[in-house]
């Protein structure tokens, strides 16, 4: 890479450590996630540097949720919902406060720290309270759970492909968030600064957001 070359202004892209790796060298591949990172959201995220690794990873697993997400028949707000339930189930800081912010956007910012916080809320259909003892359930301790807890989805009007679906959705979530805290993958500092306050306060646990500010290139 020489000096001419635009990928090489990404060296250093945020000045600090996102996780307990190193950034990997910058190739085409890892170009466009930074770009679409800073076109998005004006940053690059702390979890986009570390599965810079292996965009083809990343690719993969995007592709198998997104194909999990139609196949359950999820909107936005239910994906939401099942991620905020099983971040939080598991301590993982980064999903719970990415997601719980978007569950905030479409269902309030109570809603969103209600599910955070494990505690049930009256403003949830009995379907999606039903969800989210799922995701929690899978994302606790999947082997304790039982055929009653299907049948109660089914009674729900969900068929058994779609319950397939939905777990599936949860299991990848799990796995895409064990990847990150396990190699450190701290909250972006600006990511921290734009959730609700609701959110942020019923976040107080895996790893604490970053301090420095990232740069911008």
């Amino acid at each position: 890479m020489t000096a001419e070359d635009p990928r090489s202004a990404w060296a250093d892209v945020n000045g600090g450590r996102a996780s307990f790796l190193d950034d990997p060298e910058v190739d085409v591949h890892v170009e466009r996630m930074y770009t679409n990172d800073v076109s998005g959201q004006g940053y690059v995220a702390h979890l986009t540097r570390v599965w810079a690794n292996s965009p083809e990873a990343l690719g993969a697993i995007s592709y198998v949720l997104k194909h999990a997400s139609i196949m359950a028949g999820l909107d936005a707000r239910t994906r939401a919902l099942l991620v905020t339930a099983c971040a939080a189930t598991i301590g993982d800081s980064y999903c719970s406060l990415a997601f719980g912010a978007q569950l905030a956007r479409e269902a309030g910012d109570n809603v969103a720290a209600a599910v955070l916080l494990e505690q049930d809320n009256a403003l949830l259909s009995p379907s999606e309270r039903a969800l989210v003892r799922w995701a929690r359930r899978v994302s606790r301790d999947p082997s304790a759970t039982t055929a009653t807890d299907v049948d109660s989805l089914r009674e729900l009007g969900y068929g058994d492909r779609q319950i397939f679906a939905i777990t599936l959705f949860v299991a990848l979530r799990l796995a895409f968030s064990t990847v990150n805290d396990a190699l450190g993958a701290t909250p972006d500092s600006q990511l921290t600064e734009r959730v609700p306050t609701a959110v942020r306060s019923a976040v107080t646990f895996g790893r604490p957001p970053a301090h420095a500010r990232p740069r911008v290139v």
